[in-house]
């Protein structure tokens, strides 16, 4: 599963279900946030280093777009945080994890999952709006979620 996220409005933009994990399904959920983008504004798009992301069609697309490219340094999910906890949201809420489904109703599943998740779950990073609602905003949104030291050290915490 391949998803583009807008990180201001956590809307999934765009998305893709394949068989395999090759760059074509990327550059299909990336086409579809394309044809859904509402702002002309510049853009940056941010991803792990994974070898779709960085198949030369998929960053010509990025280019063509006048599409800024940031990858994360390593392998640290941390530091694509947004889309590990999107994925994790669609597959465990919604309950995509069952085996038992053939391909064709796990794609029909995740294409209501998303319409679900951008017009029925509100999320407190978006002021309490649907990704929907939050997308349409022309106001700065607030976050209202918990500030938690940022201070804080993680070689301290392995016990």
């Amino acid at each position: 599963m391949s998803l583009i996220t807008d990180a201001y409005s956590r809307k999934i933009m765009g998305y893709s279900f394949r068989q395999d994990l090759a760059a074509e399904g990327c550059i299909e959920a990336l086409k579809m946030a394309l044809n859904n983008r509402r702002y002309g504004q510049s853009i940056i798009h941010h991803s792990d280093r994974g070898s779709q992301y960085c198949s030369h069609n998929y960053v010509d697309l990025l280019m063509k777009n006048n599409i800024a490219i940031s990858m994360t340094e390593n392998g640290d999910p941390y530091e694509n945080a947004l889309a590990e906890r999107v994925n994790g949201i669609i597959k465990t809420e919604f309950n995509l994890y069952s085996s038992s489904l053939g391909f064709d109703q796990t794609k029909h599943r995740i294409s209501k999952s998303i319409k679900s998740y951008n017009e029925l779950r509100p999320h407190a990073s978006c002021d309490y709006l649907t990704p929907n609602q939050a997308h349409l905003q022309s106001e700065i949104l607030n976050k209202r979620w918990k500030n938690y030291n940022r201070s804080f050290n993680h070689e301290k915490a392995i016990v």
